[in-house]
């Protein structure tokens, strides 16, 4: 059936371009692509409140973060404590200004800039209509790059390296870190991206015929990235977000193989040079990615061993193998009929991406806290530099690639109305 119908009412799927009409929801529930799954949309209930109160706290929680000691460790009678802007502060001086920049910027920055955008946005406090539109693009571009709980995760494999060296104590601003780390995740979850631009302006309106459960690329429509208005093939600009767009993201495949192939000659380099090097009463111990996860399981941290060897070796490895996979399947090569097991891999490569990062802050932590002068000291290393651009590069990758081209090559079936999901 071939309809006229508020452009609001419908959404072309992110992943797959099936387009589908969305249901009434109740409040807590959320409607899912009856092709591929996605989450298209979620409606909250209170969804100015809940995300400002979530937002609020742990932007406090992250001031407490800043003011008081974070973790201290104590090696015969010798006692060294850090905070964590002083985490940076060691790379600077080390001249490793790449990595604390890194840390200022994922861990501190961007997760700071994204709340504070939730509450200025969210509230509908009076700004001008560009200022809105430019922090919604940035907010939704960016909140996947905050890696506060990354972080966290690297400062608990670090005590556990650390435990065979001396006591380890956590600070004041130990505990605010936590909460701030689910604080933060909880009010990105609670701000539904169609809803937000909703509320910003309307979507623009289809004058054309359309039909639900057929592709959007079948229809000569395609969905603006940014805000996910449905908007004609040979438009080119969003007329809501200004965001300039394509029916498929422009030379998406050429951009993806050209950073993956960056990203094999970064990481071959980054595993044989060394990441850290240990000065334990003046003798030198440079240590390797692998190196370090031999050490760990010889000392019998087997779990901890395991988490590094997975994060740092076996998910930077497979996350190549899987794009280059994507990308010769999007090629043609594959089989028809695939595109479901290609969507469950893009999706996995675009969660699993970030948490490489873990042995980057792992380095981080312990160069700024082992600081005992003639004692013992830890510092960073080239290795680790490269290896944080392997991840950052392939998190890259992911992001160009456009998952809609493995379902381009499916057969024309109607699909019915998004299923609708229960309670979160």
């Amino acid at each position: 059936m071939h309809e006229h119908h508020h452009a609001s009412a419908h959404i072309l799927c992110p992943q797959c371009d099936l387009l589908v009409k969305i249901p009434t929801l109740e409040n807590g529930r959320k409607a899912a692509c009856p092709r591929c799954g996605t989450t298209l949309t979620t409606q909250w209930d209170e969804p100015r409140q809940r995300p400002s109160a979530y937002a609020l706290v742990a932007l406090f929680m992250l001031l407490l973060s800043n003011l008081f000691p974070f973790v201290n460790m104590k090696v015969a009678g010798v006692t060294s404590e850090v905070d964590l802007l002083e985490i940076p502060g060691v790379m600077f001086s080390e001249d490793y200004a790449s990595l604390g920049t890194f840390f200022l910027v994922f861990v501190q920055c961007v997760p700071t800039f994204c709340l504070i955008a939730v509450l200025l946005l969210v509230n509908r406090v009076p700004l001008p209509a560009a200022l809105k539109r430019g922090m919604a693009r940035v907010l939704f571009d960016l909140k996947s790059w905050g890696m506060a709980e990354i972080f966290l995760a690297g400062v608990l494999v670090s005590f556990v390296k650390l435990m065979a060296y001396g006591d380890i104590g956590v600070g004041t601003s130990f505990p605010a870190w936590c909460f701030f780390c689910l604080l933060q995740l909880r009010a990105f979850q609670c701000v539904d991206r169609r809803w937000l631009w909703d509320d910003i302006a309307p979507a623009p309106r289809i004058e054309r015929a359309f039909q639900t459960g057929v592709p959007g690329i079948r229809q000569g429509l395609r969905s603006c990235p940014c805000c996910t208005a449905i908007l004609p093939a040979e438009q080119k600009r969003c007329p809501r977000c200004h965001t300039v767009g394509y029916v498929r993201r422009k030379n998406s495949l050429q951009w993806t193989m050209a950073l993956l192939i960056t990203a094999i000659l970064l990481y071959l380099p980054a595993n044989i040079l060394p990441i850290m090097i240990t000065s334990l009463l003046g003798d030198e111990m440079p240590s390797t990615i692998m190196a370090g996860v031999i050490l760990l399981w010889s000392d019998g941290s087997y779990p901890v061993a395991l988490v590094i060897f997975i994060a740092s070796i076996m998910v930077p490895t497979l996350k190549m193998i899987a794009i280059a996979w994507l990308c010769w399947d999007a090629k043609g090569h594959g089989k028809r009929r695939d595109s479901e097991r290609m969507h469950l891999i893009y999706e996995i490569v675009e969660f699993v991406g970030r948490w490489s990062m873990i042995d980057v802050f792992v380095i981080a932590v312990l160069s700024a806290l082992v600081r005992m002068g003639a004692l013992m000291n830890i510092y960073p290393a080239w290795g680790a530099v490269l290896f944080a651009m392997v991840v950052i590069i392939t998190m890259f990758a992911a992001m160009t690639f456009d998952p809609r081209l493995s379902w381009d090559r499916e057969p024309d079936v109607n699909h019915e109305e998004s299923s609708e999901h229960g309670k979160n």
